[in-house]
């Protein structure tokens, strides 16, 4: 039965992307990942990870097209996000605790597209002044972070924080640093297509580009 699900969604897919087929070059529109890397998914599933970071305003503006590429996804492969750290400048590191965190804590899916609006719509948790457009002096602490998770997923603040400084959390964030530079990733938003290829907006040719390539890259490894 599950088989008969997938095959649909897997063919509407395929069909969809094949018109763009012959527009995608790689070494172009998408890179190679030399050597190709683990996956984080079960067995038999693509993986599509988004690298990305609260503090990156590109991020904010892409994330309503990774909302429609999760839901246009054949169900053999799944979405997966991993945070960056390698703009301290602008408060990635704690942004990456903090998705860490709330990734460990399971409330992830349920505070996303929160996180996003704190920055850069409501400015609970911005870290430039909207006025001046300059840094805030200082930026937003995983303190901070984790009174907005509290109010908005209804988690005890203590019960944040000390998961925050947990040794789970520890490895998750020295994992995402790995995978990233294995990717060669230096710009976020960037795609990950199972591990094997790298999408970035100017390679693609623009952000819902990127979409569009991703699901052709889906079709790739799913025949």
């Amino acid at each position: 039965m599950r088989r008969h699900v997938i095959l649909p969604a897997l063919l509407a897919l395929i069909v969809t992307s094949l018109a763009h087929a012959q527009n995608w070059t790689e070494g172009k529109n998408y890179f190679p990942v030399v050597p190709a890397q683990h996956t984080t998914v079960a067995a038999g599933k693509i993986e599509v990870a988004e690298i990305f970071s609260y503090g990156c305003p590109f991020c904010a503006q892409f994330n309503p097209l990774m909302q429609q590429l999760k839901k246009s996804l054949p169900l053999n492969a799944q979405l997966v996000f991993i945070p960056a750290s390698f703009n301290p400048s602008e408060d990635w590191p704690m942004f990456q605790r903090a998705t860490c965190t709330a990734q460990t804590l399971g409330i992830f899916d349920k505070t996303h597209d929160a996180m996003f609006n704190a920055v850069w719509k409501t400015g609970e948790l911005a870290i430039s002044d909207p006025k001046t457009h300059t840094l805030k002096r200082p930026l937003p602490t995983i303190e901070d972070a984790a009174r907005y998770y509290s109010r908005i997923s209804g988690i005890a603040v203590d019960t944040f924080l000390a998961a925050s400084k947990s040794f789970s959390v520890d490895v998750a964030m020295r994992r995402a640093d790995a995978v990233i530079l294995a990717y060669h990733v230096d710009e976020t938003p960037s795609l990950i297509v199972n591990g094997k290829y790298r999408i970035t907006g100017e390679s693609a040719g623009g952000v819902q580009q990127m979409i569009e390539l991703a699901k052709w890259l889906v079709a790739k490894e799913s025949k």
